[in-house]
């Protein structure tokens, strides 16, 4: 199913969307996608900050070391790799071991990009420092960014966190303004990022669990069943 042009609808319309592709994603994760010892949650904590789902790992299960696929055997099949190192300065990725309340240790963060999330200097400098701060802690990052830059954002929200973090540009092609885009976090942080536009099909996106392991997240599979719930009357505005 190709990308819609979500802003033809209203925010309230993606929103009930967003619930949808959350609990479809959910389920799939915990479906048999991930491996042993790790689990999937939607997020409680409401708004900016909270992600909308966390990829955890039990403490008292050992992980399949195994599980998800090898970055050296599967490379993630998406348009652009970036490799920079973290200058001196920029960031310094911290070492703290976060927990979540059921105190099983984070490992991943799957965010679906909101307009609210855009639509203001404090919404986005929420989203970027809550990417900023994850990276930092160590977690890996999922975003789906399907709205295209603001002025806040000219380059989509990638590119306000990789320049960021890294200190190095992006520069987003003008006919693929939408973004798909993971971060294996790590000393030196890497992205996997896919340019999107409204009628693109949605490619499968790796989700990381160790800086050289990954899932591939269904994302066209979970969109289009979540699909199925919106409402006709929006549906007919979206297929216009």
């Amino acid at each position: 199913m190709p990308i819609h042009d979500w802003t033809s609808v209203s925010a309230g319309t993606w929103h009930d969307m967003h619930v949808g592709w959350i609990a479809e994603l959910r389920t799939v994760l915990n479906g048999g996608l991930l491996p042993d010892g790790y689990y999937a949650q939607a997020e409680q904590i409401a708004g900016p900050l909270g992600p909308d789902v966390l990829a955890l790992q039990e403490p008292d299960v050992e992980p399949d070391s195994e599980g998800g696929l090898a970055v050296v055997l599967a490379p993630p099949r998406v348009s652009l790799k970036l490799e920079a190192e973290v200058r001196h300065g920029v960031r310094t990725r911290r070492t703290i071991a976060i927990r979540h309340n059921s105190d099983d240790r984070i490992i991943a963060l799957l965010e679906l990009v909101s307009p609210g999330n855009k639509s203001n200097r404090h919404g986005i400098r929420a989203v970027v420092n809550k990417a900023l701060d994850s990276l930092e802690r160590g977690f890996h990052l999922l975003f789906v960014d399907l709205f295209p830059p603001t002025v806040r954002d000219p380059n989509g929200l990638h590119g306000l966190i990789w320049e960021e973090y890294t200190g190095q540009k992006f520069e987003a092609p003008a006919d693929k303004p939408l973004t798909l885009f993971a971060y294996a976090a790590g000393p030196s942080p890497v992205a996997y990022v896919e340019p999107a536009a409204v009628g693109s099909p949605l490619i499968d996106m790796p989700l990381f669990l160790t800086t050289d392991r990954y899932v591939n997240i269904p994302l066209e599979a979970t969109y289009t069943a979540a699909y199925r719930g919106v409402p006709a009357k929006y549906k007919r505005v979206l297929e216009a």
